[in-house]
């Protein structure tokens, strides 16, 4: 137990703060059932009883070695009426949706100064008004992936914008949509109760493919001259992806889910992608919006979903302590084996007429109470005499 305690200065005491970041990519094999169990189950995505979300594992979910991915969802507000006030199958489920959509927009948005819930704004720029993303899909990426917070510029995702359905004689994926977050590093929103968000923008992406099914349709809201279009927002630290569900519409026929759509146009596919697997009415974007469950519609996401790749931030602070020993300073040991006085074998000194001399091993930082708030051991003994100033450099990591 020390004795004798110094007090730190402002100048011994440093602060540093480092950003550590790491790669994380996920294939679409991945996200569309990667493990196929003898009963054709997809054994790494679990779905539940109350079919509100449907949560992705990187092994089947019941292993002790999986890790959770994310959970994706959907949903609308009350106020968009061409979704929630139509009469699907099932009531309750129509009530599932509008909450789920609620509970984002609540966590993400916040409330105006009437206590009515923000719903999501294209632009981020909620006082100016402007489109509002009324029918999304929530893509919410688990802490063990984003760790503090998505990289800003670093998200990017590729979703099939094949006009057939999933199984279809076409391949969804040969045409495709790249969903970057561009410019977030320097153009990034912060009014949003859940920290720092970005505008995601898409591209076409696909390859090998011509026509209407060489990309997107959308003629406005480009901001570059690589044709980019809005179509979601990234939440950084919260690790949520908001896609707008109007990417899969299109624009001369379904413009009612936001009014801004990416999807692709030809004489037979006026309504945009086949997103379900209904009537032709039904397997519109608009239409399974309405008429399918929410596990379904999270079902026909992730046939889609070709790849997701980001980076994640883990945010390492430190405090150092320089602890400095000068010349006349703990020279001295309060062990009683320091002076031999009794014959003990272990004797640092022969007698009280020596030069002090002492070997630190140990450094504690005390609080001002001098109780004992962290320890640091040397890798061997330093020796200090009157001729000797040292100084020590603790560094505590949080």
């Amino acid at each position: 137990m020390a004795t004798t305690f110094k007090q730190f200065s402002s100048n011994d005491v440093a602060s540093n703060r480092t950003l550590l970041h790491e790669s994380i990519p996920i294939t679409g094999s991945m996200l569309s059932g990667t493990y196929i169990g003898a009963s054709a189950a997809e054994e790494n995505v679990k779905t539940y009883s109350h079919q509100m979300f449907t949560s992705i594992y990187d092994y089947p979910y019941l292993s002790s070695s999986s890790n959770h991915l994310m959970d994706i969802t959907m949903g609308f507000p009350a106020t968009n009426d061409d979704l929630s006030q139509s009469s699907p199958p099932s009531l309750s489920d129509q009530k599932k949706k509008i909450n789920v959509y609620n509970q984002m927009a609540q966590l993400l948005s916040g409330y105006d100064t009437s206590g009515s819930i923000l719903p999501f704004d294209e632009d981020g720029d909620v006082a100016a008004g402007g489109a509002k993303i009324n029918a999304a899909f929530f893509i919410n990426f688990s802490r063990l992936l984003t760790k503090d917070e998505i990289k800003k510029g670093s998200f990017e995702m590729e979703i099939g914008l094949g006009l057939t359905k999933p199984g279809g004689a076409t391949d969804i994926n040969g045409s495709r949509a790249k969903i970057t977050d561009l410019d977030a590093t320097s153009s990034y929103k912060i009014n949003s109760p859940a920290g720092e968000y970005g505008i995601l923008w898409a591209t076409s992406s696909g390859t090998g493919v011509t026509g209407d099914e060489a990309g997107l349709s959308m003629a406005s809201n480009a901001v570059t001259a690589n044709n980019y279009h809005k179509c979601g927002l990234i939440f950084y630290q919260a690790g949520i992806a908001v896609l707008t569900a109007s990417m899969f519409t299109a624009r001369a026929s379904q413009d009612r889910v936001l009014g801004i759509s990416a999807g692709h146009v030809n004489s037979t596919h006026t309504a945009g992608v086949e997103f379900g697997t209904g009537s032709a009415v039904d397997n519109t974007i608009t239409g399974t919006m309405v008429n399918s469950t929410i596990q379904e519609n999270t079902n026909f996401l992730r046939g889609r979903i070709y790849n997701i790749s980001f980076n994640n931030t883990t945010e390492l602070n430190s405090t150092i302590h320089f602890c400095r020993a000068n010349h006349n300073e703990f020279n001295y040991s309060s062990n009683p084996s320091y002076l031999e006085t009794t014959g003990s074998k272990i004797a640092v000194k022969d007698s009280t007429l020596d030069n002090p001399v002492t070997y630190i091993t140990t450094i504690g930082l005390y609080s001002t109470d001098n109780e004992l708030l962290a320890v640091a051991k040397l890798s061997e003994p330093i020796k200090k005499d009157p001729q000797t100033e040292l100084t020590f450099r603790v560094r505590l990591d949080y």
